[in-house]
């Protein structure tokens, strides 16, 4: 495989930036914050979480066990699908992420500041959100299809 210098440059700065991010998210670890701002922004069912995260089910499962209990998220049994759970987020885990995503906002902006052109590269970061997405949908749609082609008939 073909190295391309401008990726692997982009990869060392985005796990850079990660780990940046990371130090300043406080009392959540990035994985913890990935599942509650996932659950914030809609993502309800633990499973539709995972295939957003691209997280294994049991690791999911264990982010979601420690922020229930630390009293972040809310598992609730959804009536007609007794393998599914679904996710809310509660005022004390709103208020953790809002904290969390105001420090880490605040690093973000002291390295975008001293960017040559700070919004573009802002805007370069967030143009990655539809391509994850897409991604993202096309991993949760492989996993319904596997799964309904091993419980059919």
């Amino acid at each position: 495989m073909a190295r391309h210098p401008d990726r692997v440059d982009a990869l060392r700065v985005l796990v850079r930036l990660a780990r940046l991010l990371e130090r300043s998210s406080g009392e959540l670890s990035l994985a913890h914050y990935r599942v509650l701002s996932a659950v914030a922004a809609g993502d309800a069912q633990a499973s539709r979480v995972a295939a957003r995260l691209a997280l294994a089910k049991p690791t999911i499962s264990a982010s979601v066990d420690t922020l229930c209990r630390r009293g972040l998220l809310v598992r609730e049994e959804i009536p007609t699908d007794q393998r599914a759970a679904s996710l809310r987020i509660t005022p004390d885990g709103e208020r953790l992420l809002a904290e969390v995503e105001a420090a880490m906002l605040a690093r973000l902006d002291e390295v975008l500041d001293r960017a040559s052109d700070p919004q573009a590269a802002a805007a370069a970061i967030a143009g990655l959100a539809g391509a994850l997405d897409e991604i993202s949908e096309t991993r949760l749609a492989s996993r319904l299809a596997a799964a309904k082609r091993t419980t059919a008939p």
